[in-house]
């Protein structure tokens, strides 16, 4: 199982991006986001999904802004089989239920400026060698940014009649720099060690998960690694319960310089086609 690491002790940076660099994860306790306000959410989201109106706020294929539908979530990489999940993308300039926007937009900003915090700890904590390869201090490359997603991921309750060798989310790495995510109401996530074995991520309600994504790994040179992860079924009784998380995915502005082969926004076109999200 991967270390948790208390935010408000005196060596939390280094420990924290040694996590990083050796597994793409990092777990904190202590952190400055609100346990009562991540709970709200959840509460308040399962009654969104609960609710057939939800249909009324389906994505925008230009913009994808909105809900999308379990019959449209996207398959991971490289497979066949969406995942068994239904989801609503948040951003700033796009749509959202009024009675739940203020409420979103508030842990939008908190958890973005938090993310800042912990791309500094990230670019400190990196060799010369490595922040040589940054073209702009990480936490730079977020500012002005209009692309980080804020997604409310809801797994449905298992009925029994799933699409064989369907999971909740199939093994995957994420695109962006680093994502942002509390414990979800429900276990199941797990990181693909160097082994090839599955660790589960520790679930305590109120730890904060960050992990690297495949734009942070470009931009280092490989030296944070987009590790892939994956959230598996319930099984026994819990395959009743529905889980619910709200990963916030930074992103850089589309303009900013990976490497010698991409920007951010090259990367993110590419990536969003291979997982059947836009069209090649």
């Amino acid at each position: 199982m991967l270390e948790t690491v208390n935010y408000s002790d005196a060596d939390a940076p280094v420990r924290f991006v040694e996590s990083l660099r050796e597994t793409g994860f990092g777990v904190l306790r202590n952190h400055p986001i609100p346990q009562a306000q991540v709970d709200s959410i959840y509460q308040n989201w399962l009654q969104f999904f609960a609710d057939e109106t939800k249909h009324d706020y389906r994505f925008s294929p230009e913009k994808f802004d909105g809900f999308f539908a379990a019959q449209e979530a996207e398959a991971a990489k490289g497979r066949l089989v969406r995942d068994i999940k239904e989801y609503y993308h948040y951003y700033p300039w796009g749509r959202c239920p009024d009675k739940l926007k203020k409420e979103l937009a508030d842990y939008y900003q908190l958890a973005g400026e938090f993310g800042g915090t912990l791309l500094s700890w990230i670019e400190s904590h990196s060799p010369d060698n490595v922040k040589a390869k940054y073209s702009e201090p990480l936490p730079a490359m977020m500012e002005g940014s209009e692309q980080s997603l804020l997604r409310v991921l809801h797994y449905p309750p298992l009925s029994g009649e799933e699409t064989p060798d369907a999971i909740r989310a199939s093994a995957h790495e994420d695109i962006n720099l680093i994502t942002i995510l509390p414990a979800a109401n429900e276990p199941g996530l797990q990181v693909k060690a160097r082994d090839g074995s599955w660790l589960d991520v520790p679930c305590d309600f109120g730890n904060l998960i960050v992990n690297i994504g495949d734009m942070l790994q470009e931009a280092s040179g490989g030296y944070f690694p987009s590790t892939t992860h994956r959230v598996v079924n319930p099984e026994g009784l819990s395959h009743n319960n529905s889980r619910v998380s709200i990963p916030l995915f930074l992103h850089p502005r589309p303009e900013v310089v990976l490497s010698d082969r991409h920007t951010a926004g090259s990367y993110l076109k590419e990536r969003l086609a291979e997982l059947r999200q836009v069209e090649e």
